[in-house]
């Protein structure tokens, strides 16, 4: 298993008790934001949906927004270790170069599948957060250059700039005008559709500045 360039950061001295019941309502959550869209789901209903008392869903979660929030880091911790330990060329075992290719296409999509949730974690009355999931990006990338032998004299700024392609896009929408948490999902679905060829994109950036010399 490679060793991650970040802490993954969730408690590991969870009682039992509250991790089942955190896996119970997350996974209630999950159901009501396939079954209803995320901007149906809210604390009430997700105590009744999960059959646990409201005081639990306020102590684990805090506000509706705390819901989306566990969602993104459950769901980000399960990316991480996919790139960590999963199989070849997104996981260890691949060229380095062909590893930032996958790992830039697997990123993308991932975005892309988590933008309606990313939404519901906003706070209106909080400007948005830098993404979490962008520092394990930026040192995913600085470690795969480094083994690359790319002959770049300063990988941390070329580092800095691909990390940019690769999240940036996604950040500038959700800080956009009108694309807060009270946006849609039909522009959340005009996105992506305008996002999709980002992935090619991403392996055309990677295989011209990345070029072996």
């Amino acid at each position: 298993m490679e060793r991650s360039p970040l802490p993954l950061g969730r408690p590991r001295t969870e009682r039992a008790d509250a991790a089942r019941n955190r896996e119970q309502l997350l996974a209630a959550a999950r159901e009501m934001v396939a079954e209803l869209g995320a901007d149906k789901v809210t604390m009430d209903g997700l105590a009744e949906r999960a059959g646990l008392g409201k005081g639990t869903v306020y102590r684990r979660f805090g506000t509706r927004a705390g819901i989306f929030h566990a969602l993104l880091d459950d769901d980000e911790h399960a990316f991480q270790r996919q790139v960590l330990a999963g199989p070849p060329p997104l996981g260890p075992g691949a060229d380095p170069l062909e590893r930032l290719v996958a790992y830039g296409r697997a990123r993308i999509a991932y975005l892309l599948d988590h933008v309606t949730i990313v939404r519901a974690a906003l706070d209106r009355h909080r400007p948005v957060p830098a993404e979490g999931g962008s520092m394990f990006t930026q040192a995913h990338i600085r470690m795969l250059l480094g083994r690359a032998d790319i002959g770049v004299a300063d990988l941390d700024s070329l580092t800095v700039q691909l990390t940019s392609a690769l999240e940036g896009p996604f950040m500038i929408f959700l800080a956009l005008p009108g694309s807060g948490p009270e946006a849609g999902a039909e522009s959340d679905a005009a996105f992506q559709r305008r996002a999709r060829p980002l992935g090619a994109g991403w392996q055309t950036l990677v295989e011209r500045v990345c070029r072996r010399t």
